[in-house]
């Protein structure tokens, strides 16, 4: 993370932690949706950032809304937990998809009511697995992180009374708050239109002595576990009201010269909003391009906390500033009405980066990332919305993700999904992210070692022959789905919009940069120093 470009108020006498030239510092939280993260909330300075004069980005400036980004992520119930939905029937949590309606809650006065939500992100990994067991014989397989409503609020599966894993957390004095167990009887009869479901929405949430907490079991395995956003931060699972997360952060191939930090301290700049609209309502600001989610993905968890987005979006089209997103994180679901008023007012573009569709796999190398098909899902929401969208089909990762019948599939789901065009990256390992990958490979994929040790002999960049032949193998496969197409210079003026960030021999995919010119030649409104670029 570089932290020196992070320019704050000089005259703010805190400072982060370990770090007395980064200025501006207003608080450091842990809040527990985030184990083990802290956020420095800060007051930046400047929220436009411009990219290094020789860069061959087809954009000259970006926002960050975050430094670092949320990897870790409390995953929480087991697959066959049964989820409440919206029509009254209940689906297994594994089996969800985002968009799907189900049942949450929400205050409402000095009450908590029933009310229909929407399931806005999904994820799953492999966690050790707890044993909640309730008195009318409930039982619920969640990790220790996760939280169900009591009657003393949301509280942990597990925890301690003392030291630092102290927090509120389930004991047999505990009495869970839901509809209960009876749900189960209404099955598809709820569908019909006779269930219970219907009757509860906008009743008041309760509890009873049915669903008093009998035991707390540490099962001693590790199982798949799955957590989702939802739009009111909860949902029904077997009968009681679970927490959720918030939405998922991605798994991000980045140049970045920390580790552990870029995962647990996030810088936050909770004035940017404020300070972005009063950069671009400058004389000097000529309406160029601006980029976001190269460097460190807005959709990130973190964003469902913080909620900067709705501001930096409506800032931008309101000053008549074009703009572009590139994300991993379907939470931007959530802001699809503000970008579609947006392109009514200035050209925008939009992109999703995906990589592996193998489940194994995945579970393997990206634990917690939206999945495939959660990405494809937002890739076909974004289309229907009428706006733009490219998709980034990267890393692609030699040996694993690069056969031609899995390359042939995953193109085709893309070009179902309405994308407008696809660029296709392969895994580029820069300091830090190298050092973990091989690490990653050498546990999971010994075998793959002497191969890669080989293609990466010269750096960060896989060894042109790699290139030439995964270029070959792509082509026709894009050319018979209809996604060779690229953006051209359209948001810049110049043609081909040569270099994305971590790949600078790759084009942006149509869709993904915003069409029609843009303003050039723009003063620096803010000063601040470059940005490290990187593809998420």
């Amino acid at each position: 993370m570089r932290w020196d470009a992070q320019r704050l108020d000089a005259a703010e006498s805190a400072t982060l932690p370990g770090m007395p030239t980064t200025r501006g510092l207003l608080r450091s939280v842990q809040v527990p949706e985030f184990p083990g993260v802290t956020f420095h909330e800060v007051r930046s300075k400047s929220a436009l950032n411009e990219v290094p004069g020789p860069s061959p980005m087809p954009f000259r400036w970006t926002i960050n809304p975050y430094r670092g980004c949320t990897h870790a992520c409390v995953y929480c119930l087991a697959g066959d937990t049964l989820v409440l939905m919206a029509d009254g029937g209940q689906v297994p949590i594994a089996d969800l998809r985002v968009g799907d309606r189900i049942v949450g809650t929400e205050q409402r006065g000095s009450h908590r009511r029933y009310v229909t939500t929407e399931v806005l992100a999904h994820w799953s990994t492999a966690k050790p697995a707890h044993r909640v067991r309730l008195a009318d014989g409930t039982e619920v397989v969640a990790s220790g992180d996760h939280r169900f409503l009591t009657g003393r609020g949301w509280t942990h599966v597990t925890g301690a009374t003392a030291g630092r894993g102290r927090r509120p957390h389930l004991t047999t004095d505990d009495e869970l708050l839901g509809p209960g167990r009876s749900l189960a009887l209404v099955g598809v009869a709820a569908a019909a239109g006779a269930g219970r479901p219907r009757r509860i929405l906008g009743t008041r949430v309760g509890g009873g002595p049915d669903l008093r907490v009998v035991d707390v079991a540490d099962l001693g395995v590790e199982l798949p576990m799955f957590d989702m956003t939802t739009g009111t931060g909860d949902f029904v699972a077997n009968g009681v009201v679970s927490h959720n997360c918030f939405a998922r952060g991605t798994h991000q191939w980045l140049e970045l010269d920390t580790g552990r930090d870029f995962d647990t301290q996030v810088v936050v700049k909770r004035n940017l909003v404020d300070v972005l609209r009063r950069e671009l309502a400058r004389p000097s600001w000529r309406r160029e391009h601006v980029a976001l989610g190269t460097n460190t993905d807005p959709y990130q968890r973190a964003e469902g906390r913080y909620r900067l987005m709705p501001g930096v979006i409506a800032a931008l089209a309101g000053s008549g500033t074009p703009f572009s997103i590139l994300t991993k994180g379907t939470l931007l679901r959530r802001d699809l009405p503000l970008l579609a008023a947006a392109a009514r007012d200035v050209p925008i573009g939009l992109g999703v980066s995906l990589a592996i569709r193998d489940d194994e796999l995945h579970a393997s190398l990206e634990p917690g990332v939206p999945s495939a098909r959660a990405r494809l899902e937002l890739v076909r929401a974004i289309t229907d919305a009428g706006l733009p969208c490219g998709v980034f089909l990267a890393p692609v990762l030699p040996g694993l993700t690069d056969r031609l019948a899995d390359l042939d599939a995953t193109l085709a789901a893309i070009a179902q999904a309405g994308a407008g065009g696809v660029t296709v990256v392969p895994l580029h390992l820069r300091p830090g992210a190298r050092e973990w990958f091989s690490a990653w490979l050498a546990r999971e994929h010994p075998q793959l070692v002497p191969r890669y040790r080989q293609l990466y002999r010269r750096g960060a960049s896989v060894a042109p022959e790699y290139r030439r032949w995964l270029a070959g193998r792509v082509a026709p496969l894009l050319a018979a789905h209809g996604l060779d197409r690229q953006a051209g210079g359209a948001a810049r003026g110049v043609s081909p919009a040569g270099g994305i960030p971590g790949d600078e021999d790759s084009e942006f995919p149509a869709g993904s940069l915003p069409a029609g010119p843009a303003p050039v030649g723009a003063a620096d409104p803010a000063g601040e120093g470059p940005e490290q670029l990187a593809l998420i």
